[in-house]
């Protein structure tokens, strides 16, 4: 190994840290934009199962009627 002298300046150094910093907040600002999207989004989809759900059971619910009318008017 050989023992070589960095001659960076430490203002440059830490110029470039900040830098890094600051593209990675950036990046994660834009994953929280993200998720908080997907949080909305998930909120809606469920309210929209929530309804399929509510029709679903109108649905077998007349159809459980029709059965025991047809039931009944058969015997």
């Amino acid at each position: 190994m050989s023992n070589e002298t960095v001659t960076y300046s430490l203002e440059a150094v830490l110029t470039r840290i900040e830098g890094k910093i600051d593209k990675i907040d950036e990046r994660l600002t834009k994953v929280e934009i993200g998720l908080t999207d997907l949080k909305g989004d998930i909120k809606v989809l469920d309210e929209k199962i929530e309804g399929i759900d509510n029709r679903l059971k109108s649905v077998e619910g007349t159809q459980k009627n029709q059965v025991w009318t047809l039931i009944i008017l058969l015997g």
